[in-house]
């Protein structure tokens, strides 16, 4: 019969660590994607505002040395990343692709005209940089049009300011949800063994020697939870990176692993804090409030 009582024991201590070890484990992983998320916000930013194009259209007058020389002065601009020479065959051809038929058939001649393609930086793809460079273009005699969707631009630097604004409230209000619900799985767990803190203290044992090996085994618990969470969230993360390569997401080690430093510290910080708090608590109830 005692036999059969030390098993129902065992086997209830061993899924009580289980569970808290799991909540952990899936608070921590979530709050990992969530960092990942907040650090690589202004990357992600980036990819996009970098993929506008702003197109200078030359005209047919334009001289192969003027069309060089504007190519390496685009180039060696601060706000440039790459720039192409698009010649109005290419156009052509690539029309020709999309559409799916020969349009020069009809027409007779190939209407469109030799033209550059700009990528600026992320930080100069605003309104006003935009209308800048714009401007430095159309001074040249041989330009006859830029094109660029300054709508989209409004609209891209809109969104990215609201989303960036959320994704930090989001931040904060998830850590402490993520406090909380570690704190709270913590408490069940010292819940459970109650009686055997008011019975050692009855019998003499200090406040901090009960306390030791609680808060131990919570920060082991806590340290098997946060190397779980780790190893999804590399899983999870080499799995975008191979998914979207354009985003670069790990190539910042020194990033990625003050990420994965900081997910283990919370793992044993808040471990320790919340049975800390817990044993306090019961260790200051009297006896008969043990029972509520």
């Amino acid at each position: 019969m005692s036999s059969s009582f030390e098993s129902y024991q065992k086997r209830r201590l061993i899924s009580s660590y289980f569970s808290v070890v799991l909540s952990i484990a899936l608070v921590l992983f979530l709050l990992g994607l969530l960092g990942m998320l907040v650090l690589n916000t202004k990357k992600v930013a980036d990819h996009f505002k970098e993929q506008v194009v702003v197109t200078i259209y030359l005209k047919d007058t334009a001289k192969e040395v003027e069309i060089k020389q504007l190519e390496k002065s685009l180039s060696m601009a601060d706000y440039v990343k790459t720039t192409e020479y698009v010649s109005k065959e290419q156009a052509a051809e690539f029309m020709k692709a999309e559409n799916g038929e020969d349009f020069m058939n009809f027409l007779g001649y190939n209407p469109l005209q030799n033209s550059i393609d700009v990528h600026l930086k992320a930080d100069y793809v605003t309104s006003e940089h935009l209308k800048t460079i714009s401007d430095e273009a159309l001074a040249k005699t041989f330009v006859d049009e830029v094109r660029y969707d300054n709508d989209l631009v409004n609209l891209m630097n809109d969104n990215v300011k609201r989303i960036s604004f959320w994704i930090l409230v989001i931040s904060g209000v998830f850590t402490l949800i993520a406090v909380l619900l570690i704190n709270s799985s913590i408490r069940l767990s010292v819940y459970s063994k109650r009686f055997t803190i008011k019975t050692m203290q009855m019998v003499g044992a200090t406040k901090h020697f009960i306390r030791r090996p609680f808060v131990w085994k919570s920060v082991k618990l806590g340290i098997i939870g946060a190397i779980l969470a780790l190893i999804g969230m590399a899983v999870v993360f080499y799995y975008l990176n191979k998914t979207f390569p354009d985003l670069q997401l790990l190539n910042n080690p020194i990033l990625i692993g003050g990420l994965f430093v900081t997910i283990f510290i919370l793992g044993i910080v808040i471990t320790w804090i919340s049975t800390f708090i817990a044993t306090q608590r019961f260790l200051n109830l009297k006896t008969d409030q043990l029972y509520y």
